[in-house]
């Protein structure tokens, strides 16, 4: 077979594989069996491995996985990814329909469309002359990341079009629950933690640097959107006259469309579609949180218009959070790397939200006592924002007399160093700077993945260690042999190379990452971003002054004091010039791209958010600045339009409104967990 005769067959034998995933992947209407497909792939693979030159970006070849990439790049958005707001009952849906009636004049008719709200990560995919060429995630809505090759690896997403089309279409990647249960089984066969739920199995795979895995993790995609349409290089432009006529056009060119679409004339239509299917979710195939509705006339969506953070147009309802009942069988103290004694409710396991819960975090003792939770108490548990397990009630009626107090120890439960609580904190810590407990903390944070990103050394390694007296500081790390790793058990040779590789390898990383790493009190990764941007080495860093770092746009006084006091520690100082020596780098790699994006994807983006009470480190004043950086819409007074209540220290009577109103109430220390400022 000559080159031209190669051309024309691999040709067929891509148009023929394409058809044959639109039927499978897209329409569910399989027309051969595996066997066969699997026999045309290969041939196709033949043919490109002797023919290379013939070989092409949108070659259903290129769906296995290419080369790992180091790192991702940036994209950003021709037309901004902007989030929902969001409806929790009818009532809200309601006055959706009221606000836009009042917008547009009560006299005008139009007809609403109704989506289901898929769990997964929104992605865009931009295609040119008909071919796939690039695709990235949401991001801050702005800026999003290029996950092309990962993308291809997607079979329901066609890598090029019936017609030469240049267009974005956007939609939301997701995996199917018999596709995770199955991720799950082979992740525990091996030993490794199991995903929480389909969305963050999702959202893992598409951020592989290897497509590779990608392509083993069977996702899905359903497409809603087409932000620009030109056809055969602007020769003729489309326009669209509703919302509906666009999915049926997305359709038509073969990309998958969620079937459940219905149009609606009234508002009451979209009440009765919401919440009925509430009850048909467990049917799915794949997790809803919940239905987006949209006005389907585009010219008036185009009259409506946009707020900087959310279409007028549209919103999302949002199911109630799932609330399960399961009893508490211990509590225990947790002693952080700060030294913050925490008690953790273990649980009697039980799925919630589709992930099992087994522990909840019961923040500080003032909230232990105000929810009245004992050892052995029957509760009712939910997930904060899908998200975080919390404990809601305890349920008294099912008390039998046997449940017993939990006493709050005055001591470190570790080293038996007395337990202080610091003036303004809620918590109480062990303020020994050598308690064994925080150190192996300290030293598990520091080989994390957003810090020095040290794989293969997980917790429990860590803790062996420490134990076997191998390390006593983060700086240990980088002066263990290969026969030292080697003596311990479950170590042979090449995996005992493999770590000394890994630890060797984060000497490398970025100044940002090693800020992150020292455990600085309230830096996160945000803020040692900030820190490593102005500075960029650490000795700059060593002699700036208390006043400048804390001018810095999203630090502040106390974040400033924290620093300055943690450089100036004699301890500090010796356990910098130990990393020093032992060929860490001491300097910002990364280049300075302009614009902050460091809050990208920031789940405060968009969300009315109203502040009570105290955050811990940080003024009023502070804690607004940086939700504003957040996109948050920051408000004085608590209402069912209100998304999420922050309530710190000596909260007031906000916190029992947003109860009443079923608002998602986050204490101070979790807003500083989530922004990385922890």
């Amino acid at each position: 077979m000559d080159e031209k005769q190669a051309k024309k067959k691999i040709q067929e034998l891509k148009k023929t594989i394409e058809y044959h995933n639109h039927k499978y992947y897209v329409l569910d209407s399989p027309e051969i069996d595996d066997k066969e497909y699997d026999r045309l792939m290969k041939e196709l693979i033949e043919l490109e491995e002797n023919y290379p030159s013939l070989k092409t970006p949108d070659s259903p070849s290129q769906r296995v996985g290419g080369e790992p990439l180091d790192e991702f790049s940036r994209v950003r958005h021709t037309v901004p990814m902007l989030s929902l707001a969001n409806a929790e009952n009818e009532q809200e849906l309601r006055e959706f329909d009221n606000r836009l009636r009042r917008l547009i004049g009560d006299d005008r008719s139009f007809s609403y469309v109704c989506e289901l709200k898929i769990d997964g990560l929104a992605v865009s995919l931009v295609y040119e002359n008909g071919v796939f060429v690039r695709g990235a995630t949401r991001g801050d809505g702005l800026v999003g990341e290029d996950i092309t090759n990962n993308l291809k690896t997607v079979r329901s997403i066609p890598l090029s079009l019936n017609s030469s089309y240049n267009l974005e279409v956007r939609g939301e990647v997701f995996m199917p629950k018999g596709a995770f249960y199955k991720l799950n089984e082979e992740k525990e066969k091996k030993g490794e933690e199991p995903f929480a739920n389909p969305r963050n199995a999702a959202a893992g795979s598409l951020r592989q640097l290897d497509p590779k895995i990608a392509a083993k993790r069977e996702l899905d995609i359903f497409l809603y959107s087409v932000p620009y349409i030109d056809i055969e290089e602007n020769i003729e432009k489309k326009e669209f006259q509703s919302h509906y006529e666009t999915l049926e056009f997305i359709k038509s060119i073969g990309f998958k469309v969620n079937p459940y679409i219905e149009k609606f004339s009234t508002i009451e239509g979209v009440v009765d579609y919401c919440t009925g299917f509430l009850e048909r979710k467990p049917e799915l195939q794949y997790d809803i949180d919940g239905i987006v509705i949209k006005v389907d006339e585009i010219s008036i969506q185009n009259e409506l218009g946009t707020t900087a953070k959310s279409p007028r147009w549209a919103i999302a309802y949002k199911f109630p959070a799932e609330k399960k009942v399961t009893q508490v069988q211990n509590i225990i103290i947790n002693v952080g790397r700060t030294g913050a004694l925490t008690p953790v409710a273990f649980l009697e396991p039980v799925n919630v939200a589709g992930s099992v819960v087994k522990r909840a975090s019961l923040h500080n003792e003032d909230i232990l006592n105000e929810k009245g939770i004992k050892i052995g108490d029957f509760v009712e548990i939910q997930k904060a924002g899908d998200i975080i397990p919390e404990i809601v009630r305890v349920i008294e009626e099912k008390r039998t007399g046997e449940e017993k107090d939990f006493v709050y120890p005055k001591e470190c439960p570790v080293c038996k160093t007395e337990a202080v609580r610091l003036e303004d904190e809620a918590i109480l810590r062990c303020i020994n700077p050598s308690c064994p407990a925080q150190t192996v903390e300290k030293i598990i944070h520091f080989v994390s993945r957003d810090a020095m990103d040290v794989e293969g050394l997980g917790d429990k390694l860590v803790e062996k260690l420490y134990n076997e007296g191998l390390i006593k500081d983060v700086a240990d790390l980088y002066y263990l042999s290969k026969d030292d790793i080697a003596g311990l058990s479950g170590f042979g040779e090449k995996s005992a190379e493999n770590l000394i590789n890994a630890i060797e390898e984060s000497k490398s990383r970025p100044l940002t990452n090693l800020i992150f790493a020292l455990g600085i009190r309230f830096v996160g990764k945000k803020a040692a971003g900030l820190l490593a941007k102005k500075y960029r080495t650490i000795d700059k860093l060593l002699d700036a002054k208390e006043e400048d770092i804390a001018e810095i746009p999203g630090m502040g006084e106390k974040i400033a004091d924290s620093i300055v006091k943690f450089l100036s520690d004699e301890n500090s100082l010796s356990l910098i010039n130990k990393l020093k020596e032992a060929g860490v780098n001491m300097e910002e790699t990364q280049e300075d791209e302009g614009e902050d994006r460091s809050f990208e994807g920031s789940i405060f983006n968009g969300k009315s958010v109203v502040l009570t009470g105290k955050v811990e480190g940080y003024s009023r004043e502070e804690v607004k600045k940086i939700l504003d950086r957040l996109g948050a819409d920051v408000k004085n007074s608590v209402s069912r339009n209100t998304d999420i209540v922050i309530a710190g220290e000596d909260a007031g009577s906000k916190v029992d409104k947003a109860r009443e109103l079923g608002v998602e109430i986050m204490s101070g220390e979790e807003f500083l967990d989530k922004v990385g400022y922890l």
